[in-house]
């Protein structure tokens, strides 16, 4: 049978797949779209397994909250590169997996990667996963999944560029107010509400490396012991929610301005695209020098 332009574009639009792939796969199968299809679609899933061990650094964070924003869900997916993190095809994906997780309120990735991709849908979001890192041609991981649920007040969001995201959850407090607070925590990563939940462990440390510094001072012990209070007070007001001065009003603190709403944080979630992930640094121009010498 003769495969026409007419028929390889068809099978592109059903394939998503690149032109000399769809030739390819419509000359094995003689011509049968269908069959093609199939083919395709095996080999596009193998294709995708093959891929799964490359680093996937780059991305999206993607937020959902209920109606009545008692409730959210935040989800991380990777891609390798940004170019693919902003095509249609994989916002469409995290946005959909975004909305099952809403839904359905998976316990956590392994039940999420479980579920359907759409209600009805005989596939799950983990098959749809594999056939768009076979139609893009780079992995494509769900990398992690928090959900969180208000008691008593409203869960916030703010994203940053799709690249950094942010739930928090307040107790008392309006949503606007929670936007800001989720906002803040953008700008300034908190390690975590309050200084009750900094570990023991931590402000020792930090107490050492005080005592060190002061202890150079030549400064009487009682004094030296004063400075180090001083100096771990400051550190925890660092690197607590409610310690830190707030990104839109510098005047007051965080904890200050939930004081005057009635509210309190019950906690907060913080995901920026890749972090934790070492991704491979490719320097062009010394690969050109090495095939150079290599010539």
């Amino acid at each position: 049978m003769e495969i026409t332009a007419a028929l390889v574009r068809e099978l592109r639009e059903r394939t998503g797949s690149g032109m000399m792939e769809c030739k390819k796969a419509l000359v094995e199968t003689q011509g049968d779209i269908d069959t093609a299809v199939e083919l395709m679609r095996k080999t596009g899933l193998a294709k995708a397994d093959k891929k799964a061990g490359r680093v996937a650094a780059d991305g999206a964070v993607v937020i959902r909250l209920n109606d009545d924003s008692t409730c959210g869900v935040m989800i991380e997916i990777n891609s390798e590169t940004d170019f693919v993190a902003k095509g249609d095809d994989f916002l469409n994906f995290a946005t959909q997996v975004a909305q099952q997780a809403l839904a359905k309120k998976p316990a956590d990735l392994n039940e999420l990667l479980a579920l359907p991709f759409q209600d009805g849908d005989a596939k799950t979001i983990n098959t749809r996963r594999q056939e768009l890192v076979a139609k893009v041609g780079e992995n494509i991981n769900i990398r992690r999944l928090v959900a969180m649920q208000a008691t008593g007040g409203v869960v916030g969001s703010y994203s940053h560029g799709g690249r950094i995201g942010v739930l928090v959850g307040l107790k008392g407090g309006s949503a606007s107010l929670a936007k800001d607070i989720a906002m803040h925590v953008a700008a300034n990563k908190p390690v975590c509400v309050s200084a009750e939940q900094v570990s023991a462990d931590i402000v020792e440390k930090e107490k050492d490396i005080f005592r060190a510094q002061a202890a150079e001072s030549g400064k009487p012990a009682a004094i030296i012991e004063k400075m180090i209070s001083g100096r771990v007070q400051k550190f925890l007001a660092d690197i607590t929610l409610v310690g830190q001065p707030f990104v839109k009003n510098p005047d007051i603190s965080v904890e200050k301005l939930l004081q005057e709403a009635k509210a309190t944080v019950s906690g907060f979630e913080r995901f920026e695209v890749g972090e934790g992930i070492e991704k491979k640094q490719e320097n062009f121009a010394e690969e050109v020098m090495a095939q150079v010498r290599g010539g």
